[in-house]
């Protein structure tokens, strides 16, 4: 399953950026959906159900940069 998250400000001058997750088998790399999420055993290859998470995030702004420039 493969989450966006939407970059959003958090407080006054804090941006929580866009960012992607997505949860996996750890065995077999099967993309699960939120059913087989809360399931016991992998739907693709039937090995006791282990997630692999990963966070991919995007660059929605760069804060200002100070000093000289080249």
């Amino acid at each position: 399953m493969k989450i966006k998250y939407e970059p959003r400000e958090i407080e006054e001058g804090v941006i929580e950026p866009a960012h992607y997750v997505e949860q996996v088998c750890v065995h077999c790399g099967y993309d699960l959906d939120q059913d087989e999420i809360n399931a016991e055993t992998c739907a693709d290859c039937g090995e006791a159900l282990t997630i692999k998470q990963s966070v991919a995030i995007e660059v929605t702004t760069l804060p200002p940069v100070f000093g000289e420039t080249m």
